[in-house]
């Protein structure tokens, strides 16, 4: 029996974090191993107790989280991942990412991450920060670095506008999880 594939699911502070507790469920349903690591704006959106008792796994809320063992929680998750998958993505973790700040056990982990890993990024945003230069800028930094995408989505935005910046349907970045881990 071959070793289940390690994901990394990372939450970021968007209304859309409620969405990622779903994600980690069909992911753990496909026969994942889902490590959850929240920022701690997500934590203003949803807990990580959903998260916890869906993946039967601890939630790392941050950098200095104790675990049993002596590598740090970021590094170990970092060296074991398959996949790192943000969803929901802001602006504030793709601009992090593509200048290198590792502030945070996601960031840390994202700058550590095993090589060998792929990262899948689900933005969901407003859709003039999504369009802003300086977002597209980084997006751009780190589809060249090997990064996937997948949306945003169109539609009524919870800020009221209507336009891109959804997060994508969450069956759909399931679907491309799965397809980046060799899980389908």
């Amino acid at each position: 029996m071959s070793k289940p594939k390690n994901i990394v699911l990372g939450v970021t502070g968007s209304i859309a974090a409620h969405r990622a507790v779903d994600l980690a469920s069909l992911l753990t349903k496909a026969g994942a191993e889902v490590n959850v690591t929240m920022t701690a704006d997500a934590q203003r959106f949803v807990t990580p107790l959903p998260f916890k008792t869906l993946t039967r796994k601890p939630v790392v809320t941050d950098l200095y989280d104790e675990e049993e063992g002596w590598k740090p929680s970021h590094i170990r998750l970092a060296d074991e991942a398959d996949l790192l998958l943000i969803a929901p993505a802001t602006a504030n973790i793709l601009a992090k990412m593509a200048h290198g700040i590792s502030d945070d056990a996601l960031t840390c982990i994202a700058l550590a991450l095993n090589p060998k890993a792929d990262i899948l990024v689900a933005p969901a945003m407003n859709g003039k920060m999504w369009l802003h230069p300086a977002t597209q800028a980084n997006v751009k930094t780190l589809k060249e670095r090997g990064v996937h995408f997948i949306g945003p989505d169109e539609g009524m935005l919870s800020c009221g506008y209507e336009g891109i910046g959804r997060l994508w349907p969450i069956d759909k970045i399931c679907d491309k999880a799965r397809e980046l881990t060799g899980l389908i």
